[in-house]
């Protein structure tokens, strides 16, 4: 009976056409990722060449003049990607993994991003986790919705009742053939992923996996439980399509607005504005009054001692330089805490909505949501902070770029935040799963069993 059931179910055209079609896709998204992670790497290979010949060409020009030298190097931070990014793009879309920074105010630099095709930008890249989270449970659907109620509209399904010892025996069999299918071509994906992409066999690359499982065994669940409402096809068809708007699209979208809503990022601006101001207004500020408040910030360079108020001087202008970002450090701070917040309850109400659940942490898998991306820039803080803090003994006293050891200016790259999954972390899609499965055996027990003594 069961390998009946698999040459039956191997043969239909549905089967057929959804496999095609979801190797096709599934091989794209993996040369989609391939090609990212390519272009990624290659930016880093040019950083990596060209910051030493951008030191060389400026030295060149402006090597007498250390604080007009530096007004125009540019020093990098490197974010290293992990091969799960071509999986996930996640935030990598918009936010990019290399920060080039000079030592002048860093807020007006932190956000620059590539430039790069608003076309591409608004489609998005396909990625494997695109097909895995919006694709796969539509074929899921394709493939149960009239599992019982075909075999009921073709007359066959009393034949069937009276020649089978259990009918639920039957129908999970039915079901199991067309899990088992699903899995192995999404098993099969994920091999030509690891192999076309260079992913080791680690505990993320596994959890990855695990979450993917979960998440399909998640839809097939909904699909059983739609299944023991014993209606027609058209009705099931309906409801699974109702199912995977409001989980893949509406709800997503919902959860979305409400959190904007519920932290806005007014800041966002106000930063802009404050460290434009904080650095523009010290022009026509007292020189002296400017130095102040730099020497608080950094005791360490007070034997610097003031400047004359006429003419223009290096240690004053870096000063204005530093009190621009001093200035809007409060709002600076409230908006990636804010930013943060916002990922912290997506990701806590995402708890129940599978399909946020499993992009969320596809993403976090890939080290690509939006708080690496956060700890990324704090990164860069950090990275621009010890830059400046170099240099500015030298700019001070006037020193020539001759007593720089340039050699040790070489892009630095930030290891990411290396954080290992936590196996709690299956819990959320597996108690979903769980409750589905007690629904349909209510379901069953309501329509089959009932039905029967009856």
């Amino acid at each position: 009976m069961n390998q009946l059931m698999i040459k039956q179910f191997l043969r239909t055209r549905t089967f057929q056409f959804g496999l095609i079609l979801i190797l096709l896709l599934g091989l794209i998204s993996i040369i989609t990722g391939r090609q990212f992670l390519n272009d990624q790497r290659e930016r880093i290979s040019h950083v990596v060449e060209k910051q030493e010949g951008h030191i060389a060409r400026n030295i060149e020009f402006h090597g007498d003049d250390l604080g007009l030298l530096l007004y125009y190097l540019k020093f990098s931070l490197v974010k290293k990607q992990s091969p799960l990014v071509a999986l996930s793009i996640g935030q990598n879309d918009l936010n990019p993994s290399i920060q080039s920074v000079k030592i002048l105010a860093l807020e007006g630099q932190k956000y620059d991003t590539d430039l790069v095709n608003p076309t591409k930008l608004l489609f998005g890249n396909l990625d494997f986790s695109f097909i895995l989270v919006y694709v796969f449970p539509l074929l899921i659907i394709a493939f149960t919705y009239n599992l019982l109620s075909e075999e009921e509209e073709s007359g066959t399904w009393k034949m069937v009742s009276v020649t089978v010892q259990s009918k639920l025996k039957f129908l999970l069999s039915k079901l199991l053939v067309r899990l088992i299918s699903l899995l192995a071509v999404m098993s099969f994906l994920f091999i030509a992923a690891s192999l076309v992409l260079d992913i080791p066999w680690n505990e993320a690359f596994f959890a990855f996996y695990m979450i993917g499982v979960l998440y399909q065994v998640f839809w097939f669940a909904i699909c059983f439980w739609v299944i023991c409402l014993k209606r027609n096809s058209s009705f099931n068809a309906v409801v699974l399509l109702f199912f995977w708007l409001m989980l893949v699209v509406l709800l997503p979208a919902v959860v979305n607005n409400a959190v904007t809503n519920r932290y806005p990022v007014p800041e966002a601006l106000t930063t802009m504005i404050k460290q434009r101001d904080g650095y523009h207004q010290k022009w026509d500020t007292n020189k002296r009054e400017t130095l102040v408040k730099f020497y608080k910030s950094y005791p360490q360079f007070e034997s610097f001692g003031f400047p004359p108020e006429e003419g223009f001087n290096w240690l004053w202008y870096y000063a204005m330089q530093h009190l621009g970002d001093d200035e809007s450090v409060e709002e600076s701070k409230a908006m990636a805490s804010k930013i943060i917040e916002r990922e912290e309850m997506s990701k806590q109400i995402g708890q129940f909505f599978p399909s946020m659940y499993a992009l969320l942490t596809f993403n976090e898998l890939a080290e690509t949501s939006l708080v690496d991306h956060m700890s990324f820039l704090e990164r860069t803080n950090k990275f621009h902070e010890d830059t400046r803090l170099y240099f500015y003994p030298k700019i001070f006293s006037e020193s020539t770029a001759d007593d720089v050891e340039w050699e040790k200016f070489k892009p630095k790259f930030y290891e990411g935040r290396n954080q290992s999954f936590s196996w709690t972390g299956l819990l959320p899609l597996a108690s979903v799963i769980l409750f589905f499965i007690g629904l349909s055996a209510f379901m069953y027990r309501r329509n089959f069993v009932s039905i029967a003594n009856d």
